[in-house]
């Protein structure tokens, strides 16, 4: 398999899709079942990698809770509205083990759907979840040390956050899994990192899983860092990630760890070993919709930035089609995946489907696509294809106001790229709901005395330019509200 500097991704909700592949075979779909013209579409439209959601096995506990809590279920019914109870299959990350889910195929099926993907040069991102288990897992009955105790007087307080099971040795007080922000998940049971046992124990865990897939996305990864899991808990532990991180690389040396992490942790988190980590702050600056803040975002050290994960939905967030109005969208959208990074996409964005679906259900409604944006992401992973924004360097290019007084270049960001063939490319874009000019001074002093033409890769356009030009006065834009150029420099040889 090649292995691009920058891949891009693409997030299946696993058990949402094998029920639609049910309703269309009239019969129980497994992995097994998937077809190969399913897979060839993937890795057709370009992608590196594909993260299968909610894979492992889920229990009763976690179902009952997702049933009957009535927040949940309404959240359900607006979602599903013809919400059947069979289709509340509890939540992908209530885990009560690491092995597939046995609604999905039998535990080879997983392997087996690994290796098809790898026939055609995909590779498969599972989930792992540090911070909680479900609350019937075998560890609550086995090793209860494991877990996070409270009191009575917890208990009686914050019920929003205790919970008392029985266990053989008589009845205990368990934390629900949190962050320090927000009350407790009450379909799950809150680790204790302080326990040495318990961080060796997920080690073993971790090394099984990466049998099955080549990498995990890490929900939630800075809730087990020292600080935070201190500041929440009150409970001093050892750092996990590195030892963790370098256990399973030495047996797996190109294993893939990616962190869900927020709160400006992501450096942090990359310090300790991720390859990637959620690039959240990009998306709060592009739905906020103001050029600055977004091109601000992108001065940050490459080092950084080439393992960000970037993305404009996922299945925590909104639907993007519904959060960004179709031209914001658009624009979004090339700023996201024309940066360098791994490029994020979410089952359904590319249709531009609208709603949202639970990662507590098994079933999704039937969505209606969107051809505007279905044609204008057709176009940009065919852009995203060309080695230039997979393997090139990339830069962020200062914007000239077009003339004195003229403060609309403020609006403008734009991108170059360039692959060590030679190949040169651009991506502009008016970040603003006015119309925008800029003088763009391109950073390459080679171009004096040659001649380029322009080819729009998203559109049709094409202009011819001597490359003196380019470089002073530099290459002069105009562009409407949220419009965006993505540029293909091809040398004329006269």
């Amino acid at each position: 398999m090649t292995h691009a500097l920058y891949p891009s991704l693409y997030q299946i909700n696993t058990r949402v899709w094998l029920s639609q592949l049910s309703s269309q075979f009239g019969r129980q779909a497994t992995l097994d079942n998937i077809p190969d013209a399913e897979l060839d579409s993937l890795a057709d439209l370009g992608f590196d990698w594909i993260y299968c959601l909610s894979v492992w096995q889920t229990g009763a506990a976690g179902r009952q809770l997702s049933r009957t809590n009535l927040q949940w279920r309404a959240e359900f019914e607006a979602q599903l509205p013809d919400l059947q109870e069979e289709d509340i299959c509890g939540s992908g990350f209530a885990i009560t083990a690491y092995r597939l889910n046995a609604q999905l195929g039998e535990p080879g099926a997983l392997v087996r759907l690994r290796d098809r993907l790898h026939l055609r040069g995909l590779k498969l991102m599972l989930d792992f979840v540090p911070n909680h288990t479900a609350p019937d897992h075998p560890w609550v009955q086995e090793h209860p040390d494991y877990y996070i105790f409270g009191t009575e007087e917890q208990l009686a307080q914050q019920p929003q956050n205790y919970i008392l099971l029985d266990l053989p040795q008589g009845p205990a007080i368990f934390a629900y899994g949190r962050d320090p922000y927000f009350d407790g998940w009450p379909d799950t049971l809150q680790l204790n990192y302080s326990n040495p046992d318990l961080q060796t124990a997920l080690v073993n865990e971790l090394s099984g899983i990466a049998g099955y897939c080549d990498g995990l996305r890490c929900d939630m990864a800075m809730l087990v860092l020292p600080d935070i899991f201190q500041r929440t808990w009150g409970i001093n532990t050892e750092a996990f990630w590195p030892m963790a991180i370098q256990k399973v690389r030495d047996q797996h040396p190109d294993f893939v760890f990616m962190a869900e992490v927020y709160w400006d942790l992501e450096w942090t988190l990359q310090q300790q070993g991720f390859d990637y980590t959620y690039d959240k702050r990009l998306y709060d600056r592009l739905r906020d919709q103001v050029a600055r803040p977004v091109r601000e975002h992108f001065w940050a050290d490459l080092d950084y930035q080439q393992k960000s994960a970037r993305f404009l939905e996922n299945h925590d967030e909104p639907r993007a089609a519904m959060t960004f109005p179709c031209p914001v969208h658009k624009a979004a959208a090339v700023l996201t995946y024309l940066s360098p990074g791994l490029r994020f996409f979410h089952q359904g964005q590319l249709q531009g489907w609208p709603k949202k679906v639970s990662v507590h259900l098994c079933r999704g409604p039937e969505q209606p696509n969107d051809p505007a944006l279905k044609t204008f992401y057709q176009h940009l992973l065919a852009a995203m294809r060309l080695d230039v924004f997979r393997n090139g360097q990339w830069q962020l290019l200062a914007c000239r106001s077009a003339w004195e007084g003229n403060w609309t270049a403020d609006c403008i960001i734009a991108f170059a790229w360039q692959a060590d063939a030679g190949q040169r490319a651009i991506a502009v874009v008016n970040y603003a709901p006015n119309q925008s000019q800029c003088y763009l001074t391109l950073p390459w002093p080679d171009l004096q005395g040659q001649v380029f033409r322009f080819e729009d890769l998203m559109g049709s356009e094409q202009y011819v330019r001597d490359g003196g030009s380019l470089i002073l006065p530099g290459f002069y834009l105009d562009l409407l509200p949220w419009e965006f150029r993505v540029y293909n420099l091809i040398e004329l040889q006269y």
